[in-house]
């Protein structure tokens, strides 16, 4: 945990180096912090010479005569001796520290000590305080002037609305709104178009980014397999939050507690996806409790992050080194979470539970009705299975001969009577109505595993018997972009492939007896694979016993998988009901869509079952349902109910839903994990909060603490720290960097706030306001700190280089997101289109393969088309191993652990990604389309249109002779190459709308991807 910033800029705006008082949490404890509470901090277990310096107690304490710090009295304070000393064996910090108090630190100590060595408990941790009458201009200006300086002037209209609508949307201005901004000349210009912008949808989305970086989300699980999960709604959810100005308390309570309120809504569970975001694994030998320990140590980590600003999950080997956060106190909040009723395991699927279903009332319309028809077809089938002469052939004597009959194997699903075993690492998994259709039925069976996968079919009753003519077949379709090795059938353990047969060799697969059959099927396509059992030596008499459908790698569909051969009636499961009965009740198996009461006559045991009208009703629903069909008007019948059963399904697959958090009914025991170890348990703890802040408030006195109770704890008005933190990640939101730079840290190595009063100010008028969002950012952003221009002036970045003391106008470039945005705004091929699953846009190949596993959905990228390519990059598809490359390149995080300040980097990787990157280029030829159609007759027009549209402001004539000089060289280049011309305005999927010749227009296109390169069109100046 080392400090990832110097001290040396923040110690000189403080107050170390005024004529006031010296204030022990901005001047002295920083440098205790960083240099001495390693050794001599909270942390008991590392604390050496039983000298503790984060308190006065442990200061002022004299052992054996020697006082650490005498107030007042340098000579008697050892602590400023061994600080002094030239004596390497003495001094402190000692050399094997590495650390090296620098004469300025040195003599603020000295200064603190003289002045009496006040302490004062930790600045995060003190309640605000609000101070009346004041603003947030008069506290900056109070604190300028110390250093004699003052705001800028205001900022030109231009500047000013393309600030604000980059800050409040995420998106530039159009040349409407720019126009119409600077000709109104009211007081209320820029009010009325803050207001503006603040009601627009897009504000949502702009926040919505921010707050998702918090979060952690994304659209894929994170470990393993990596594959894709459904949590949009929960995205979306924010943004609607935003949008509609929920009070940020209730915001916070929602995601932490949401569906422990009464009458929980969908939307108030939906907010507890925030609980589900953190990366989850179904790996193959991963062991349950340890994930299991692992997600909740990451939920309260995020907690402390999110809410507290505090390096929580510091705690969870030992207690903090540096803030009073005991390794118990972290095992109590993580108490809150080891109950989630989520599994350890993912299932590497979509859905993993709890999820919850969110239909629109069309959705529920048609699945009610859907629901209904599915129990008219079902209650006439029924009626038709009580009108059918029926005689069992296994009461029969003598016993009938042995019938030729094609037995389905699977088709919709596993035949009745079957048992089925899987050794795959990933079970396989019946598909609806896949894409590419079934080739038999409704539904296939998928394999898919990076190695050998197999399903073995075995009959529960007397197998098949192969007669004259014995054939088995099966239809296949492999994966055109995940293909298998081989594929193959083994029955009674004798094989037959398709494809290379060298795979199985004795070694690995224990089989030297393969027969090949041919070469591996065409992908893409369904294919038979029939044969004679014959080739395997299964000769007419043969009985099988199992079967198993095999594959190597990739992915592959099986459908219709089928024996001819002979069965005695009597064991017929869709003859006999004594058969089926036998097969698969007396508790053998709880088959599914059977009604209750015929259930439990069916899973008692033939001879106990005396009730002969249950009996009746079991031969009723078997005659109707399972037998085969008795006449036509059951088989019509039983086509008309499993055509609504297919709809009903349909109906149901159509509805999204979303991840969501609940409790275990009966919560687990929690203990401390000694060292982090998930094996190594100590002491039981119970849901609880830390001791430093105030004490948590139960709902209920003698239960048990609940997420609930911890949720409306962090919006206590007592407690200090959530509303500081969001105020502090809000103000870092408009002037880009926070009052407490270190914003996601505000404990003892963090930085203290460069204004302590603005900061409590803030906090206390936020909870007083009601938590109201809007109402705090507008009054951020129609501050004179906002709105004056941002001048360069070297002496102000020599004094100021991070614009703390905001005597310029904040000056940043723009996020990953509003870069992308901003290039298809201005080309005008952004898609607005809001909420929604994940669109997958253009990036290079070979990003998501290198690290995807052969069995997982998201191995391949799958690029969307159309429309899709040009959504905000809000609702891009998020892989969390393959992050898009164009946002991390320009510095968006992975999500897989909560992020609540993105570093800006500055590398020779962006520049290039946005001169070549596909996205960018081709709305640089939208963008050059829109030129000529738009910007006028001439070039010096169509200049002064570029410019506004991107930079909202004209060129100067050093720009416009810039810009001429640069257009003629691309018009003389693709004069010469007119194909070179015609394959840059081919770039990306979108059409060209032949506005001018090729040549005409991809000189243009040049034109305006330099001006989309310009750091001023990154920046929000």
């Amino acid at each position: 945990m080392t400090r990832a910033v110097p001290m040396l800029c923040l110690l000189a705006i403080s107050s170390a180096f005024a004529a006031d008082k010296l204030s022990f949490n901005q001047d002295i404890r920083p440098i205790l912090s960083e240099n001495c509470f390693a050794c001599h901090g909270f942390d008991a277990k590392k604390r050496e010479a039983e000298l503790r310096l984060d308190t006065k107690e442990g200061a002022y304490t004299a052992k054996d005569g020697t006082f650490p710090i005498k107030p007042g009295d340098l000579a008697k304070s050892e602590v400023w001796q061994r600080i002094i000393t030239d004596d390497a064996d003495d001094l402190m910090p000692p050399p094997k520290s590495h650390k090296k108090l620098t004469q300025a630190q040195k003599d603020t100590i000295k200064l603190w000590i003289e002045q009496g060595a006040p302490y004062q408990k930790h600045w995060a941790f003190e309640k605000p305080v609000d101070h009346s009458g004041v603003t947030i201009d008069g506290l900056l200006a109070e604190r300028q002037a110390k250093d004699k300086l003052s705001f800028a002037e205001e900022a030109d209209k231009e500047t000013l609305i393309r600030r604000a609508a980059f800050t409040l949307t995420g998106l530039p201005p159009t040349l409407a709104e720019v126009d119409a901004f600077v000709k109104d000349k009211s007081p209320q210009a820029y009010e009325t178009m803050v207001d503006r912008y603040m009601k627009s949808p897009r504000y949502g989305e702009e926040m919505a980014r921010h707050w998702l970086d918090v979060a952690r989300y994304a659209d894929t699980h994170g470990l393993h397999l990596d594959n894709e999960r459904s949590m949009w709604a929960y995205r979306d959810w924010v943004v609607k939050a935003f949008n509609t100005n929920l009070p940020f308390d209730q915001f916070i309570v929602w995601q932490i507690g949401g569906d422990l309120l009464p009458n929980a809504t969908p939307d108030q569970i939906t907010a507890t996806g925030f609980c589900r975001c953190n990366v989850t694994t179904s790996e193959g030998g991963a062991i349950d409790e340890e994930y299991r320990h692992l997600y909740a140590v990451d939920r309260a980590a995020t907690l402390t992050s999110a809410f507290m600003a505090l390096t929580g999950g510091c705690a969870q080997c030992h207690d903090h080194k540096y803030d009073p956060l005991t390794t118990k106190e972290f095992y109590s909040l993580y108490a809150f979470f080891y109950s989630g009723a989520d599994p350890a395991m993912d299932k590497n699927i979509s859905d993993t539970p709890p999820f919850l279903k969110l239909p629109t009332p069309e959705q529920q319309k048609t699945l009610d009705a859907a629901v209904k028809a599915e129990d008219v077809a079902r209650k006439a089938l029924d009626a038709a299975g009580q009108h059918v002469a029926y005689i069992d052939p296994a009461t029969i004597k003598p016993a009938p001969a042995p019938q030729t009959v094609t037995q389905v194997l699977f088709d919709d699903a596993f035949a009745i009577g079957t048992e089925t075993r899987n050794t795959s690492r990933n079970p396989s998994v019946w598909l609806m109505q896949p894409g590419f259709g079934a080739k038999s039925g409704r539904r296939v069976l998928e394999l898919s595993n990076g190695q050998f996968s197999q399903e073995i079919i075995t009959p529960v009753l007397e197998p098949v018997v192969l007669g004259d003519s014995p054939r088995v077949s099966v239809w296949v379709r492999l994966d055109p972009l995940n293909t298998p090795g081989v594929v193959c059938l083994e029955l009674n353990g004798r094989r037959i492939v398709w494809g290379d047969a060298h795979v199985f060799d004795a070694t690995t697969y224990g089989k030297d007896d393969t027969i090949t059959a041919g070469p591996l099927p065409k992908p893409g396509e369904w294919t038979l694979l029939s044969f004679d059992p014959g080739v395997l030596g299964l000769k007419t008499g043969s009985r099988i016993n199992t079967i198993a459908v095999q594959q190597v790698g990739g992915t592959t569909t099986w459908d219709l998988c089928t024996v001819t051969g002979e069965i005695r009636a009597s064991a017929d499961l869709l003859a006999s009901l004594s058969a089926w009965w036998k097969a698969v009740g007396g508790g053998k198996k709880n088959p599914p869509d059977v009604p209750a009461s015929v259930l439990k006559t069916l899973m008692t045991a033939p001879d106990k079952v005396t009730d002969a009208k249950a009996r009746e009703s079991l031969l009723h629903f078997y005659l109707a349902h399972i037998a085969h069909p008795a006449n036509d008007e059951i088989a019509r019948l039983r086509r008309e109910w499993e055509d609504a059963q297919v709809a009903r399904a349909a109906a149901d697959d159509a509805i999204p839903g979303t991840m969501v958090f609940h409790d275990l009914d009966t919560p687990r025991d929690t203990f401390i994990a000694v060292r982090g170890q998930y094996t190594k348990l100590g002491d039981k703890v119970e849901p609880a909060t830390p001791a430093f802040l105030p004490s948590l408030k139960k709902a209920d006195p003698a239960a048990r603490a609940t997420r609930l109770d911890l949720a409306k704890w962090l919006v206590d008005s007592e407690n200090p720290m959530t509303a500081r933190v969001t105020v502090n990640r809000f103000w870092q939101q408009v002037f880009g960097i926070g009052l407490v730079k270190t914003s996601h840290d505000f404990g003892s190595q963090g930085e203290p706030p460069s204004h302590p009063e603005l900061l409590d100010h803030l906090a206390a008028q936020f909870q007083k306001n009601g938590w109201d969002v809007k109402k705090l950012i507008k009054e951020l952003v129609m501050t004179k700190a906002f709105r004056q221009a941002s001048p360069v002036e070297s002496n102000l970045l020599s004094l100021d280089p991070d614009n703390r003391l905001l005597a310029r106008g904040p000056r940043i470039r723009l996020g990953a997101e509003q870069i992308r945005d901003n290039a298809l705004f201005v080309s005008g091929l952004i898609n607005l289109e809001m909420g929604g699953r994940g669109a997958r846009t253009y990036q290079p190949p070979n990003i998501w393969e290198p690290v995807g596993y052969g069995d997982s959905n998201t191995r391949y990228y799958l690029q969307d088309h159309g429309s899709a390519l040009y959504r905000r990059s809000l609702y891009c598809f998020l892989k969390r191993t393959a992050p898009p490359p164009f946002m991390t390149t320009f510095d968006a995080p992975n999500r897989e652990e909560s992020c609540t300040r993105r570093e800006r980097s500055n590398t020779p990787m962006q520049a290039l990604q946005l001169m070549n990157d596909v996205q960018h280029f081709e709305a640089a030829r939208a963008l050059a389309e829109r030129v000529l159609k738009e910007g006028g007759a001439d070039d010096a027009h169509r200049f002064d249109w570029l410019f506004r549209t991107v930079l909202s402001r004209k060129p100067d004539a050093q720009e416009t002779t810039m810009l001429q000089t640069a257009l003629a060289k691309q018009r003389e280049l693709y004069k010469a190459d007119p194909q070179a011309a015609e394959k840059a305005v081919h770039i990306g999927e979108s059409q060209p709308k032949n506005v001018a010749p090729a040549p005409e227009t991809a000189s243009w296109t040049l034109i305006a991807n330099l001006v989309l390169n310009l750091d001023e069109t990154v920046t929000r100046n």
